[in-house]
């Protein structure tokens, strides 16, 4: 089973929370918004502690490296079946400072020429009744224990 790690930044503007979310980067995403959005999130490496892999993937999808206090959300099944792990930490991003690391695809398909791509090629920031419109379908109960957590601190 494929394992991915993610960190969920959240910040409180005018005391209600607001999320960072990413979009995905790639000719396949392109046209997509309402339900295509993410949380900063990749695959953990053999071996790799996972709340470090989300840290390494959420710096390579954002350009940045949050610092904070971490609040474990707990593991997510996607619909692919693929889990994620997932952790919230609270602080702010600046997202003119956004960038983000790019891979390579054949594009067109079967054209013989690779293209770079960004990973996400936007990120935003997002009310949590916002965030569920765009997020996608698979991390919305993400967001619902964030807010629970939040509601106890």
């Amino acid at each position: 089973m494929t394992a991915s790690a993610g960190l969920l930044l959240y910040r409180r503007t005018n005391g209600e929370p607001e999320v960072l979310l990413v979009h995905p980067g790639g000719p396949y995403w392109a046209k997509k918004d309402d339900g295509a959005w993410s949380i900063p999130k990749g695959l953990t490496d053999e071996n790799e502690d996972p709340l470090a892999a989300a840290r390494r993937e959420f710096e390579e999808e954002t350009g940045h490296r949050p610092d904070g206090t971490i609040i474990p959300l707990g593991n997510f099944r996607q619909p692919s079946g693929k889990m994620i792990a997932v952790w919230a930490v609270e602080g702010d991003f600046e997202l003119k400072y956004f960038r983000s690391n790019t891979f390579a695809m054949e594009w067109p398909p079967k054209s013989g020429r690779m293209q770079a791509f960004p990973e996400a090629d936007r990120a935003a920031w997002f009310t949590l009744g916002e965030a569920a419109g765009k997020i996608l379908k698979g991390q919305r109960p993400m967001l619902d224990v964030l807010r629970d957590r939040l509601k106890r601190r």
